[in-house]
């Protein structure tokens, strides 16, 4: 059996641009982490706890609960990482071999967001979650089914009982539901489990991933400070450990989506370099996102 520990890439509400007073998060939501066989999943759990002991000691011996301390991934992927706390991205890309050593794979999947307002968008983040939750389970499932047939436990961080009960029987409906015509679905045992990240040292790892993935994504989409991610010398043990099914589905672009490890290319396909000067060069940055948003919202239905 395989165990699959995910967490949120980004946050499902509507995004403008970086420099917007509201809408300027996350360009992308979906879900990201790692899936490993049951037998090693202890192991690397084990593995994760005493790399994040070792090099966040002074942190956890100041902490009122040592044992549950944790380090989030939104905190080790910043932009300054790379040139004031190397040390952390070595024990990242450490724990990514050992990760695959044994017999465990990265994993993401994403949706670029429309550009707009929630009122531009028509946007409904129940929706989002939904959909960008179901292609998870898609994709992990056919991983599975690629592994031997393995069977599927896939589980993510804690959320609020509210969210959960809406959440199960959707997921329920969907593995079900689809079974008929995907059989690679019934590889999946249970719908997602949720487990407080403060108890779970995989979870925890899922979510380093996740902001990894995050930050690798934003840079491809819009300009970031996250450039360094995608740099040769930053997180080189990501590229050819994700599962084949990890995807980067772009919204309307005249490019192919972006898969495997390739949100981290540091050449972006979305924004090439251009010889010469580009046709929107001119023209500000506010006038070409109002000139998109309004493309976006008569494409859609009814308008």
């Amino acid at each position: 059996m395989l165990l699959a520990y995910i967490d949120e890439i980004g946050e499902p509400g509507a995004f403008v641009a970086r420099d917007h007073a509201r809408f300027n998060t996350s360009p992308a939501f979906g879900y990201a982490g790692f899936v490993i066989p049951e037998t090693n999943a202890r192991r690397f759990g084990t593995a994760f706890t005493e790399e994040k002991r070792r090099v966040f000691k002074t942190e956890i011996e100041r902490a009122a609960n040592p044992g549950q301390w944790e380090r989030k991934g939104s905190s080790i992927f910043r932009p300054d990482t790379m040139a004031k706390f190397p040390q952390q991205i070595r024990v990242f890309n450490g724990l990514v071999r050992t990760l695959r050593a044994l017999g465990g794979s990265l994993f993401y999947y994403a949706d670029e967001k429309p550009i707009g307002t929630p009122a531009q968008t028509r946007l409904d983040t129940a929706q989002r979650e939904t959909a960008a939750m179901q292609e998870t389970l898609n994709r992990l499932a056919r991983h599975s089914e690629s592994q031997d047939g393995s069977n599927l436990m896939v589980m993510i961080d804690q959320i609020n009982e509210n969210q959960r009960s809406e959440r199960v029987p959707n997921m329920y409906a969907h593995i079900l539901g689809r079974a008929s015509s995907h059989p690679e679905m019934r590889r999946i045992i249970e719908p997602p489990m949720h487990v407080d990240s403060v108890l779970s040292a995989n979870i925890q790892f899922a979510d380093w991933v996740s902001a990894c993935v995050t930050r690798a994504i934003e840079f491809q989409i819009r300009d970031s400070p996250y450039r360094w991610v995608t740099g040769p010398k930053a997180v080189d043990a990501v590229r050819g450990s994700f599962t084949r099914e990890s995807k980067l589905r772009l919204w309307k672009r005249s490019v192919p989506d972006l898969n495997h490890s390739e949100v981290f290319r540091s050449e972006r396909p979305l924004h090439p370099t251009p010889d010469g000067q580009l046709l929107g060069s001119s023209i500000p940055d506010a006038a070409l996102r109002k000139l998109r948003a309004g493309a976006q919202k008569r494409r859609q239905p009814g308008m």
